[in-house]
């Protein structure tokens, strides 16, 4: 039996079996449940580690979940329920594509990291990046010809999230083929993947912030039709977080 347990590549050694099925045989277990055991906690181990490599290859900046999110804060703008239905993630099952529209400072950032990470314990293939870091890759690819190849790899994502997108102007400027790159990426996933952006500028202001109107609407098309466009409204954290910092008079030594 070990001998087929390392031909399925289950890493189970004879201590070990042994010391199972001496477990099996004290506490009564039926052979199905005796394999269930044995097998189930190889699996386990598996599945943890497979989800530990879905996050690292996500590249969040950090850890974010929602249980720790602050949904007291602007209770009465950001609907809680909404948010953890979509951590459940049936809009990548249904190849929806997701947009966070909001001033800076309510949390989108936190929020879609968290429903991204979500995705990988769920077993979806998840990459994060900021608009100018995407901007910049982009760039550099478009520069040494290496772009098709670029684009093939954000395309084999279940999950693309663009954040900040809007945020910083000069993150965009370096980039004169912004808005064409942008929209390579977003028709190359098409209807087959979805692709979450977060921004904190309404769509009239696309056009400004790519420098190219026409381009601007295509990629606004493209990933507006048939998305989720979440609109969030309310105060700003790091607003809120300023004021309980002392004043300088406070800070002065006596």
């Amino acid at each position: 039996m070990l001998a087929d347990f390392a031909t399925l590549r289950v890493p189970l050694d004879e201590h070990n079996f042994d010391e199972h099925l001496s477990r099996a045989e004290q506490e009564g277990l039926t052979p199905l449940a005796f394999l269930a055991r044995l097998v189930g906690e190889q699996a386990d181990r598996r599945r943890e580690r497979a989800i530990e490599r879905r996050i690292h290859d996500a590249r969040f900046p950090d850890v974010c979940t929602l249980a720790e999110f602050d949904w007291q804060f602007n209770a009465q703008t950001i609907d809680r329920g909404q948010i953890e239905q979509l951590a459940a993630c049936d809009f990548l099952r249904r190849k929806d594509n997701l947009v966070l529209v909001g001033q800076s400072g309510l949390g989108k950032s936190r929020i879609i990291k968290s429903i991204a990470r979500q995705a990988c314990v769920l077993g979806y293939t998840v990459r994060y990046t900021t608009s100018g870091a995407l901007f910049a890759d982009l760039t550099a690819a478009l520069a040494d010809q290496t772009l098709p190849k670029r684009i093939r790899y954000y395309c084999r994502f279940d999950l693309l999230v663009i954040d900040e997108f809007g945020f910083d102007r000069m993150e965009r400027d370096p980039s004169a083929q912004a808005a064409s790159l942008l929209y390579k990426i977003i028709d190359s996933r098409g209807p087959h993947r979805s692709t979450a952006l977060v921004t904190n500028i309404d769509f009239d202001a696309w056009s400004d912030y790519l420098g190219d109107p026409p381009l601007a609407m295509a990629v606004l098309d493209r990933i507006v039709d048939g998305a989720i466009v979440l609109k969030l409204t309310g105060k700003s954290y790091r607003a809120h977080r300023a004021k309980q910092l002392p004043s300088s008079a406070e800070l002065t030594p006596k």
